[in-house]
C-alpha cells in the first residue's frame, strides 16, 4: 500500500515539474488562459466528486436511499445557470478572482467581505473533504505502522503544497485529469469486483438494483421531508451557483479557458455528468448493501463507513482496498490542491493587493498550506457528524452571504452604504442559526440545505435596506 501511495505521489510530481517550470504569477493564477476545456471539464468531475461522495455516497442509499439524485438534477440546472449567467460577467471584466466584481460593484468593504467570506468557507469545507481521505489512510494503511495521525495529515498537506507550489492552477489543470482518471477507473472496478462476489451478470445487476427498495429516488408525498423533491431539487440548483460560481476554487479553473464560449462548454458538459456518476456512487451502495446480506455481515452505524468497511476487511480481496485507497485518494486531493490553489489567491488578490507580487505568494502559499493543516486536525477532533452533511451545513452558513452578495450586485442597479455591508453579512448566518433552532423547537420542523437560499435572501434584503439613490454599473 505504501509503494502506490509513493507512486501515486510520484506521477503528481511529474506534471509538477513539467508544468511548473518558468511560472510566474500569471501562470499560477490563471494559466495564461490557455487551457484546453475538454481537459478542463473532465478534471473538474474529479475535483467537484471529491473524496466525501466516494465514500458518503454509496452509504446514503441505506438511509434516504437514492433520493440524492433529486439534488444532482438541480446541480444540473445550476450549472447552465453559472455558465450562461455568471461567466459572461466574469469574462466580460477579465476577473483574476471573481470577487473583484463584488469591488467594482459595490465597493471596497463588500469586496473583502465576500472574499473573507469565501476564504472560511473554503478553508472549512477543504479541511472536512480532506480530513475523510486522512482518516481513511490512517486507519487502512498507517496505523499498521504506529504513524500518528497528526503526522499522516501534516505529510499529506505538505505534498500537496510541494507539487501545487510552483505551476499552481496550470499543475492543477493537468493533475486534475489524471485524479479524475484514477477515480473513475477505481469506482467502476470496485463496482464489477462487488458484481462478480454476488455472482451476478452485469445486466442483473442492473435489474436487481432497480428492483430494491433502495432505488427510491423521486419523493412528492411528503411535504415535510427533507427529502421533499422541491427542496431537494432547488437547493441543488443554488449549492451549485454558490458552491460553484460564487467559489474562486470551482471558478479558478474555468477561468483558465481560452474563451467564455469555451467555458461554457466546459461547464455544462461536466454538469451533465453529475447525474450518472453519482448514480454508480449510489448503485454500488446497493450492492454493497445486498452482499453484507448475502454474506450475513452487519452494516456499521455510520452509513459513511460501509464501503470503508468492505475494503478493510478484506472480503473484496486486497486488489479492492488498493483500488478504494487510490480512489479516495484521488478524489480527495483533486479537491484539496485545487482550495490550497485558490486561497492563495484570493487572499494575495482580495486581501492583500499584491497580485503581481511572486515572492510574497510563496509564502502565502506556505502559511495557508499550515493554516490548512490546523483545520484538518480541529475537525478530526470535533466532527461528530455524517460528513457530507457536515459539508452543506457549512455552505449554508458560511456561502450565504455571498450569494446575497452577487444576487443584490446582478439583479439591481443600486449602489449600498458599503461600510455597513459587514455587519449585514456577519448578522445574516447568526438569524439563520436563531430562525433554524427556533422552529425545530416549536414546531419540529429541521431545515435542510434550503438554509443556504434563505440565507443569501436575509443578506440581500440586507443589503436593499442599505441601497442609495445612485445607481452603479
Amino acid at each position: 500500500m505504501l509503494i502506490t501511495i509513493i507512486c501515486y505521489f510520484a506521477v503528481l510530481m511529474v506534471f509538477s515539474r513539467v508544468t511548473g517550470n518558468n511560472s510566474d504569477n500569471k501562470t499560477f493564477f490563471n494559466a495564461g488562459r490557455k487551457s484546453p476545456w475538454y481537459m478542463v471539464a473532465f478534471g473538474m468531475i474529479g475535483a467537484s466528486i471529491s473524496g466525501v461522495s466516494f465514500v458518503s455516497v454509496p452509504g446514503m442509499v441505506t438511509g434516504i436511499q437514492m433520493t440524492y439524485i433529486q439534488m444532482c438534477i438541480g446541480f444540473v440546472f445550476g450549472y447552465f445557470a453559472v455558465a450562461f449567467v455568471l461567466l459572461p460577467v466574469y469574462y466580460r471584466l477579465k476577473l483574476t478572482t471573481i470577487y473583484s466584481y463584488i469591488d467594482q460593484r459595490l465597493g471596497r468593504r463588500s469586496y473583502t467581505t465576500g472574499a473573507s467570506f469565501f476564504i472560511l468557507s473554503k478553508m472549512t469545507g477543504a479541511a472536512v473533504r480532506f480530513y475523510v481521505a486522512c482518516i481513511i489512510l490512517q486507519h487502512f494503511v498507517l496505523d499498521n505502522y504506529g504513524i500518528p495521525f497528526w503526522f499522516t495529515v501534516v505529510v499529506m498537506v505538505f505534498l500537496i503544497w510541494l507539487y501545487t507550489r510552483r505551476g499552481g492552477i496550470k499543475t492543477l489543470v493537468w493533475t486534475d485529469t489524471f485524479q479524475t482518471t484514477c477515480m473513475f477507473v477505481a469506482l467502476i472496478l470496485i463496482t464489477y469486483k462487488v458484481i462478480s462476489e454476488l455472482d451476478m451478470s452485469v445486466s442483473e445487476a442492473v435489474t436487481a438494483v432497480c428492483n430494491s427498495d433502495m432505488s427510491r429516488i423521486f419523493v412528492f408525498d411528503d411535504v415535510m421531508s427533507k427529502q421533499y423533491f422541491w427542496k431537494q431539487f432547488l437547493s441543488g440548483i443554488f449549492v451549485v451557483i454558490v458552491m460553484t460560481g460564487l467559489d474562486q476554487d470551482m471558478m479558478q479553473k474555468n477561468l483558465t479557458c481560452k474563451t467564455l464560449r469555451e467555458a461554457q462548454k466546459d461547464m455544462c458538459t461536466y454538469g451533465f455528468a453529475f447525474i450518472p456518476a453519482n448514480l454508480l456512487f449510489l448503485a454500488l451502495g446497493v450492492l454493497l448493501v445486498m452482499l453484507s446480506q448475502q454474506q450475513g455481515i452487519d452494516l456499521p452505524a455510520n452509513s459513511d463507513d460501509m464501503l470503508p468497511m468492505f475494503a478493510a476487511t478484506g472480503s473484496l480481496g486486497n486488489v479492492v482496498l488498493v483500488l478504494f485507497t487510490i480512489g479516495v485518494m484521488a478524489a480527495s486531493f483533486s479537491s484539496a490542491d485545487s482550495a490550497l490553489t485558490a486561497l492563495t489567491t484570493s487572499f494575495c488578490v482580495d486581501i492583500c493587493h499584491r497580485e503581481h507580487d511572486v515572492k510574497f505568494r510563496k509564502r502565502a502559499h506556505a502559511v495557508i498550506a499550515l493554516i490548512f493543516t490546523v483545520f484538518i486536525l480541529l475537525f478530526g477532533a470535533v466532527n461528530s457528524t455524517s460528513v457530507i452533511d457536515a459539508i452543506y451545513i457549512l455552505c449554508s452558513y458560511t456561502y450565504g452571504p455571498l450569494l446575497g452578495l452577487f444576487a443584490y450586485g446582478l439583479l439591481t442597479r443600486r449602489s449600498v452604504k458599503d461600510k455597513y455591508v459587514p455587519y449585514v453579512c456577519v448578522a445574516s448566518p447568526i438569524l439563520i442559526y436563531l430562525i433554524d433552532t427556533l422552529t425545530a423547537q416549536y414546531t419540529g420542523y429541521r431545515f435542510g440545505y434550503e438554509l443556504l437560499l434563505l440565507n443569501g435572501m436575509i443578506t440581500f434584503a440586507g443589503l436593499y435596506l442599505l441601497r442609495q439613490n445612485n445607481k452603479r454599473a
